[in-house]
C-alpha cells in the first residue's frame, strides 16, 4: 500500500491504476527481473540466486537421478524438459535390475510393464550391467526370458538371473530359456560376468557363450544346472583363459577341469566354489586326485577354494582322505567326529570353518587337532555341537588373536572341573585380546 501510495504521489498528469492492475504490473515486473537474472546467471556460469533447479548441470542431475528408485525417476522426468533429457541419458541406463513378480504371490515391488517397454524401446542398446530378480512363479521367469529375447541391440558386460525363492527358471520350457539366453550370448561380445545358478542352461548354449565371449569372460556362477555335463564346463575352461571365478556343483568337478584351469595359458584363478549336495540318501560321489589339487595350488597359490557340504553322514567316504587345499568349509548338515578329524589332518589352508550340527559327542580332540594343523584358521562357527569348556579354551589359546571371528552358541559349551559358563568368557577374552561372549539363543 505504501508503494502504491508513493507511486500515486509521485505521478503527475496521469491517472492512478486500480489495485488489481497494480498487482499484475508488479508481478510482471518481478517475473521479468527474475528471468533476466536467471539468463545472466546461466550466461555467466554462476548459479541462479533463486535456486532454479532447471539450471542444474546435466552431470549433477545425472548423479542425483542415480540414487532414485526407477518409479521416482520416471516421475521426476515429467517435471521439465531438462529433467526428461537427463532421464534418457545413456549413462543412467548402463546398470539396471529388472524386478519381476506376481503381485498376488510376492512381496517384491515389480518394475512397471510400461517402463519395461520404454526401456527396451529406447535404452536396450545402452544396457551393460543387467540382472533379473524374479519370484517363485513361472510367469515371472517367462517374462524375464521374453525381455532377454528382445535385447538384440545390446552388448552386455554382466548378466545375473536371480530367483528369490525356489528356482523358477527351472520351470520355464527349456527351449524358451535357451533361445532367450542365446540371444544375449550372440549379441554380447564382451560378457565378463555371468550368474546363471538354478537354470536349465545346457552344453550347446555354453558353446555359444564361449564362441562369442571367450576373451572377456572372467566370472561364471552356475551351481545347480542339471543339464550341464563335465564336458560342457571343461569346454569353458579350455577356451576362457581369463576366467578368475567359477562356481559349480561337485558333479561337474573333474581332474581334467582342474588341470585345464592350471594350464600355462590360463590366468591365476582367484575363487573356486563347489557345492557338494546330496539329492538322495546314499548317493555316490567320485574322488579327485591329490595331484590335480597340487597342480591347481602350484598354478594359483593364492586362490580360495570354498566348499559347501549338504551330505548325509555316510556319504563322506570320498572326502578328506588326502590333502585338499580348501580355504572355506561349511557343513550344512550333521557331520561326524571322524570327518572333522580328517579335516584337521588334511586341510592345512583352512581359513574358515562352520559346523551346523554334529551330535552329542564332544569335539574336544577334533578342535585341538584343527588348531594344531590349520595354522591359517581365523574364523569358526559351531551350532548344534558339544565341546567342553577346557578344550574350547585350549583351542582358543592355540589359535590366539588370529581368530577374528568366533561364533559359538552357549549351548555348545559343557562346563567342567576347570571352567563354568560364567567364567569362560573371561579366559577366552584374555587369549583373543578382546571382549568375547558366547552367542545366546533368543527366547521368543
Amino acid at each position: 500500500m505504501k508503494r502504491m501510495k508513493g507511486g500515486e504521489e509521485g505521478s503527475t498528469g496521469s491517472s492512478s491504476a486500480s489495485p488489481p492492475e497494480a498487482r499484475k504490473k508488479v508481478r510482471k515486473q518481478t517475473g521479468e527481473a527474475s528471468a533476466a537474472t536467471a539468463t545472466t546467471a546461466a550466461d555467466s556460469g554462476e548459479p541462479s540466486p533463486d535456486g532454479d533447479w532447471a539450471l542444474l548441470p546435466q552431470e549433477l542431475l545425472l548423479h542425483v537421478f542415480q540414487y532414485l528408485p526407477l518409479l521416482d525417476r520416471a516421475y521426476a522426468s515429467q517435471v521439465c524438459r531438462g529433467w526428461n533429457q537427463a532421464f534418457h541419458m545413456p549413462e543412467l541406463w548402463r546398470c539396471f535390475e529388472f524386478e519381476l513378480n506376481q503381485p498376488a504371490s510376492s512381496y517384491l515391488k515389480a518394475t512397471h510393464p510400461d517402463l519395461i517397454k520404454q526401456i527396451i524401446k529406447r535404452h536396450s542398446n545402452h544396457l551393460q550391467y543387467v540382472s533379473f530378480k524374479v519370484d517363485s512363479s513361472m510367469e515371472s521367469a517367462e517374462a524375464a526370458c521374453d525381455i532377454l529375447s528382445q535385447l538384440v541391440n545390446c552388448s552386455l558386460k554382466t548378466l545375473g538371473l536371480i530367483s528369490t525363492a525356489r528356482p523358477s527358471f527351472m520351470e520355464v520350457p527349456k527351449s524358451h530359456f535357451i533361445s532367450a539366453l542365446t540371444v544375449v550370448f550372440v549379441n554380447s561380445k564382451s560378457l565378463s560376468s555371468l550368474k546363471i545358478d538354478d537354470t536349465p542352461v545346457d552344453d550347446p548354449s555354453l558353446k555359444v557363450l564361449v564362441a562369442n565371449n571367450s576373451d572377456t569372460l572372467k566370472l561364471l556362477k552356475m551351481s545347480s544346472c542339471p543339464h550341464v555335463s563335465p564336458a560342457g564346463i571343461l569346454c569353458v575352461a579350455d577356451q576362457c583363459h581369463g576366467l578368475r571365478e567359477l562356481a559349480l556343483n561337485y558333479h561337474l568337478l573333474s581332474d581334467e577341469l582342474l588341470l585345464a584351469l592350471s594350464s600355462e595359458k590360463h590366468v591365476h584363478l582367484e575363487h573356486l566354489r563347489i557345492d557338494v549336495v546330496s539329492e538322495n540318501p546314499g548317493q555316490h560321489f567320485h574322488s579327485i586326485k591329490k595331484s590335480s589339487w597340487d597342480a591347481m595350488v602350484r598354478h594359483s597359490p593364492k586362490f580360495n577354494l570354498v566348499m559347501y557340504f549338504f551330505l548325509y553322514e555316510d556319504e563322506f567316504g570320498p572326502f578328506f582322505n588326502d590333502e585338499i587345499p580348501v580355504t572355506h568349509l561349511y557343513f550344512g548338515r550333521s557331520v561326524s567326529k571322524e570327518v572333522l578329524g580328517r579335516v584337521g589332518l588334511h586341510c592345512p589352508r583352512l581359513v574358515e570353518l562352520v559346523v551346523c550340527a554334529n551330535g552329542l559327542r564332544p569335539l574336544d580332540e577334533e578342535l585341538i587337532r584343527i588348531a594344531k594343523h590349520c595354522t591359517q584358521l581365523s574364523a569358526i562357527g559351531l551350532g548344534e555341537c558339544e565341546v567342553t569348556c577346557s578344550a574350547f579354551v585350549e583351542f582358543v589359546k592355540m589359535c590366539g588373536r588370529r581368530l577374528s571371528q568366533l561364533s559359538i552358541m552357549e549351548e555348545v559349551l559343557i562346563p567342567d572341573h576347570k571352567y563354568s559358563l560364567d567364567e569362560i568368557h573371561w579366559e577366552v577374552s584374555k587369549h583373543l585380546g578382546r571382549v568375547w561372549f558366547p552367542d545366546m539363543m533368543p527366547t521368543w
